[in-house]
């Protein structure tokens, strides 16, 4: 069990080296400002009331100094393996923080954990605040079990975002569209370059209760063959190779059920694209 003292000396020595890799790593630097970007559009879009939403980023690649005095750093075990995330550093969101103040203050509700060698569990190795211990989001298990999948299946994916999209959820409170099918033939059909962005479309998971392992394994079988998956009456998750890119599709399907929103309140039924149509743009997606 680690000590108050060692937490706080531990986290005290990491601060000089996350100011160091601050100043000297431009790419970590990014990652932190592309956070603080997105987290800002998730709360202004209404979708992270309260503390709703979370994102963590596989920042391995960009973490130029080694981690020393791993033992003096807080310690969890996790109820599951993940070995091919093994010694691996991750950006993470931390539990009950909200976006709005993700976006103004990001080093002060993030934190930076490294998988231990058995990949059973993580050290927290540095967030800001140093006189005040705090955990991972409570998704954590969900954002490890996706990125465990994303590295055996050779992904440049390094981005997982939860985020409670109120067009996207809005739609799942209807029975009829509580498949992927459908789903997808109304988002698609309702602007060009839903299909162009997002070409495999979203996946579906009904309904389960949020932080289970019977959901986190039900997301990650859906995002083998997705970028997004959908989540019944409670949200969405989506993957990419950086936060804006993830962001960029989950905001493009948001608008494409807009659109389909505003079609109906009209009193008009939207006519979507055509087959053919739909075959034509999905053809321009290999060109972006």
């Amino acid at each position: 069990m680690v000590t108050r003292r060692k937490f706080i000396i531990c986290l005290t020595l990491l601060l000089i080296s996350m100011k160091k890799l601050k100043k000297q790593n431009k790419g970590l630097k990014a990652v932190i400002r592309e956070i603080s970007e997105v987290s800002g559009h998730l709360w202004q879009r209404g979708w992270a009331e309260r503390n709703a939403g979370n994102i963590s980023v596989n920042i391995t690649d960009l973490m130029q100094i080694e981690i020393s005095e791993l033992d003096s750093c807080p310690f969890s075990e996790l109820t599951d393996t993940y070995p091919e995330l093994a010694g691996k550093y991750f950006l993470v969101t931390g539990t009950s923080k909200r976006m709005r103040d993700l976006a103004r203050k990001p080093m002060q509700n993030l934190l930076i954990i490294r998988l231990n060698d058995n990949a059973n569990g993580y050290h927290i190795i540095a967030h800001k605040d140093n006189t005040v211990e705090f955990m991972p989001t409570s998704e954590l298990p969900t954002h490890l079990g996706i990125h465990h999948m994303m590295a055996e299946r050779g992904s440049s994916g390094k981005v997982v975002m939860h985020t409670h999209a109120t067009e996207l959820v809005a739609l799942t409170q209807s029975k009829e569209l509580c498949n992927k099918d459908a789903l997808n033939t109304i988002l698609w059909g309702m602007h060009p370059e839903t299909i162009m962005f997002v070409p495999e479309g979203i996946g579906f998971v009904t309904y389960l209760l949020p932080g289970s392992s019977e959901i986190a394994i039900a997301t990650i079988k859906v995002l083998q063959d997705h970028d997004v998956a959908v989540w019944e009456k409670h949200g969405v998750f989506a993957i990419g190779e950086s936060v804006h890119d993830t962001f960029d599709k989950i905001d493009i399907l948001a608008k494409s059920a807009r659109i389909y929103f505003l079609c109906c309140s009209a009193g008009i039924i939207p006519e979507g694209f055509t087959e053919e149509q739909l075959r034509e743009l999905k053809k321009l997606s290999a060109n972006f």
